[in-house]
């Protein structure tokens, strides 16, 4: 019996993310060698080929007011889209695809361009790392989960960034035809079907912004100076002459955390800091103010969900992959 047809619209604009479009496309181009049918029409606003942020153009198959109705929607992210405001005619274009579609899915900072649809108004929604919290200053109705790889509300999807949306494609497929046909693309592509961890194992620092009360900035400066001394409640509260309740209130207000997990926010950044480079898990433990290796390793488990040193295998060079280079089908039970 042949495949039921599943028609999908990629809403493309210029400056959009190359692999937003490309990397989907190639799963369900894939998975079209396995006895899945997917049939990927290319829309913009007007009807003209776009510009990628690689300066490749793309042809375009129609405009988004000829467009047929398309069972899934995908609108990919672009570079200058959380600086600026969305161009009103692309998210009105993503509005009307996405009202005649089955579901709707976002790369990326594509989020934003949802966003702007009004399409994630009182949903859960994710984009790259490094733009959720403007993604939720920008929609405060929309709860934003900033390490998520993707999110699923309803029929309607999100991704973090670029290569994320080779995830979402995969859940897409695996939706549409199980996991054994999902499977057999994952291994053709050489990706996993689902990766350990979220995405702030990617990010740069989980401490955000800088405090601005000077108390809170001295308490920081205390702790990256001398991580492994006593940093307790009541040794912080002695040191800068404030009540423990008072300093608890003064979090909260500020950085919507307590002191002892700020505390360790600021050891666990500086031991992925010394992880990177090149430190074992033992010494950055040491380095970094965690009591031992065990409790460097819950706190990785907690924020990034993988362990310190499968993080540093990720993360400290390219060249360990030579070795295994001869290996084209990756264990699909383990994140890559």
């Amino acid at each position: 019996m042949a495949p039921k047809a599943h028609s999908v619209g990629v809403l493309v604009f210029d400056d959009m993310k190359m692999l937003d479009l490309s990397g989907p496309a190639e799963v369900f181009s894939e998975a079209n060698r396995y006895g899945a049918d997917y049939r990927l029409t290319v829309v913009s606003v007007s009807g003209k080929p776009v510009r990628t942020s690689i300066g490749l153009q793309v042809p375009v198959d129609t405009d988004a007011d000829s467009a047929p109705a398309f069972e899934t929607v995908l609108v990919p992210g672009g570079d200058l889209l959380p600086g600026r405001p969305v161009d009103p005619g692309l998210s009105a274009a993503a509005k009307r695809l996405a009202d005649r579609a089955g579901r709707v899915a976002s790369i990326c900072t594509g989020a934003f361009i949802l966003g702007a649809a009004g399409l994630l108004e009182g949903k859960r929604a994710t984009t790259h790392w490094q733009h959720t919290t403007m993604l939720a200053r920008s929609h405060p109705s929309m709860r934003v989960e900033p390490d998520a790889i993707y999110v699923k509300d309803g029929t309607t999807y999100t991704s973090a960034g670029v290569t994320a949306g080779i995830d979402l494609a995969l859940a897409l497929l695996e939706e549409d035809h199980g996991p054994d046909l999902t499977r057999n693309v994952a291994r053709s592509l050489v990706v996993y079907m689902q990766r350990s961890g979220g995405q702030s194992q990617f990010s740069a620092s989980l401490q955000g912004p800088a405090p601005r009360t000077p108390v809170l900035r001295l308490i920081q400066d205390m702790v990256q100076a001398d991580p492994a001394a006593d940093h307790s409640l009541d040794a912080l509260a002695e040191r800068v002459r404030v009540s423990p309740r008072h300093l608890t209130r003064m979090f909260r207000a500020e950085l919507d955390t307590t002191p002892m997990k700020y505390v360790e926010l600021i050891r666990f950044d500086m031991a992925k800091a010394l992880l990177d480079a090149g430190h074992s898990a033992t010494e950055a433990a040491s380095k970094s103010g965690f009591p031992s290796y065990e409790s460097l390793r819950r706190a990785f488990a907690r924020h990034l969900g993988v362990s310190p040193t499968r993080y540093q295998h990720r993360f400290t060079t390219t060249r360990s992959g030579s070795r295994t280079a001869t290996r084209t089908e990756p264990d699909t039970r383990e994140g890559s």
